[in-house]
This record gives structure tokens, C-alpha cells and sequence, in this order.
């Protein structure tokens, strides 16, 4: 399986649009989401955090 520099740099720039959706489409919302985040805690973060990465290589698994 051979990955090529052109797939990866696409898969970049997806990654930079979809996180760029929602600070355009409501900056406050942003905001207040970010200040929540605050409040949560390291090990909740870690959870989630660990949460989307295994459902994103399980989704990247049944795509390639």
C-alpha cells in the first residue's frame, strides 16, 4: 500500500475545511464552546479525544 504525498495533503486541506465550518458559520458558538471546554476535564478529554480517533481510523479502515 503505497500513500502517496498528494493523498495526504488532500486529507490536510479536508481536515483544515471541516475545522474551519464552524468558526465561520457562527463565531460565538465557537466561542462558548471553547470556554465549556475548559471545564471539562483531562481524563474526559482524553476519553474523547481517544473516542475520535478510534472512530476515525475505523471510518478511514472502511474507506480504504
Amino acid at each position: 500500500m503505497s500513500v502517496q504525498w498528494s493523498d495526504l495533503i488532500a486529507a490536510l486541506a479536508l481536515f483544515l475545511v471541516l475545522e474551519g465550518i464552524t468558526p465561520f458559520l457562527n463565531p460565538r458558538g465557537m466561542k462558548r464552546a471553547m470556554a465549556r471546554l475548559l471545564e471539562v476535564g483531562d481524563r474526559e478529554l482524553r476519553i474523547a479525544g481517544l473516542g475520535s480517533m478510534l472512530v476515525g481510523l475505523a471510518v478511514l479502515y472502511l474507506v480504504r
